[in-house]
């Protein structure tokens, strides 16, 4: 059924079953029956606002065909509601997008889960660490396929970036570049692991080391001939089949989000890196600077300043 309603009208239906102007809050709640309803013009005229603005959204999906969307707000479904509060999400602030579920709600006689701006996911990553642990890197691996479970592993105990992944390769097959000053004490209390190479930002070919027994498991892995692979509109040459890439990375927030509830992105596992070998380096004699000045060798900036942002 198409409606022929403006927005502000649907809007102002939508909400008629609430109105309570003129009646005591105080009572209401006593009685339990304060949930759902407006005593105020002024929280009339927000939520009116705001259902407006979804009901505008909604007859535009109506129009764009798309189905189950019969452009009468009043008939969105729970499903739809969240995702127009997730649209909302990338371009208002916590205020106001708290403000458009509550009105949702109220309009529609459903409960909506809180959802976190945009602008607030942001404050709180530069707040809080984004590293993982090694126990939150276990149950993210144990639901993940055992091609993107490995590449986990293996980017976690390395500190790769998503399509170093796809780049790996034996020192002795593919050299680190001859144009960068590496330190030779890099990898120190790692010394037992096996040497590989990948290829980073600007083409930046660097040493990594990977513990023996996952060396093992990757060899186990190995492509009986290199296969030409695309991530992001980049070709690259694959010698293992393991996770690499977007693909990968998306595996992994899914992953974590299952097994944490949250997730701070597969790059969270470079921030793991970093903070768990400025541990050791400094129990192995190193100064705070010396140590971060190594460890942005090993994780391929060669810039202090940026292995700073990794510790927070």
């Amino acid at each position: 059924m198409v409606s022929f309603r403006s927005a502000s009208a649907q809007a102002a239906h939508a909400l008629s079953h609430a109105n309570s102007i003129g009646k005591s809050r105080h009572a209401a709640k006593a009685e339990g029956k304060a949930e759902g309803r407006i005593f105020s013009l002024g929280t009339q005229r927000t939520y009116a606002q705001a259902v407006t603005q979804a009901a505008a959204w909604y007859a535009e999906q109506g129009k764009a065909g798309r189905e189950g969307f019969d452009r009468h707000v009043a008939r969105m479904t729970a499903e739809q509601a969240r995702e127009y509060l997730d649209t909302r999400a990338a371009q208002v602030g916590q205020k106001q997008l708290d403000l458009d579920r509550q009105a949702l709600q109220t309009a529609l006689g459903i409960t909506l889960e809180r959802q976190r701006s945009a602008a607030e996911k942001a404050d709180r990553l530069a707040t809080q660490s984004r590293a993982y642990t090694s126990a939150q890197v276990a149950a993210i691996v144990a639901r993940q396929s055992p091609p993107n479970g490995l590449a986990t592993e293996v980017a976690a105990a390395a500190g790769l970036r998503a399509h170093e992944l796809a780049t790996l390769r034996p020192a002795a097959e593919q050299p680190a570049s001859a144009h960068r000053a590496f330190r030779e004490d890099r990898f120190t209390g790692r010394e037992s692991g096996a040497r590989y190479t990948v290829i980073g930002k600007g083409g930046l070919v660097r040493e990594v080391s990977i513990p023996a027994a996952l060396a093992q498991r990757l060899e186990a892995t190995r492509l009986a001939e290199p296969r030409i692979v695309t991530d992001r509109g980049i070709r690259y040459e694959q010698s293992y089949a393991l996770g690499k890439g977007q693909a990968w990375s998306q595996s992994f927030t899914t992953a974590s989000q299952e097994a944490l509830g949250w997730s701070a992105g597969a790059h969270g596992l470079r921030h793991g890196y970093a903070q768990d070998r400025m541990g050791q380096l400094q129990q192995a004699g190193y100064s705070w600077q010396g140590a971060k000045e190594l460890v942005s060798q090993e994780m391929g900036h060669f810039r202090e300043d940026v292995t700073s942002t990794y510790l927070r």
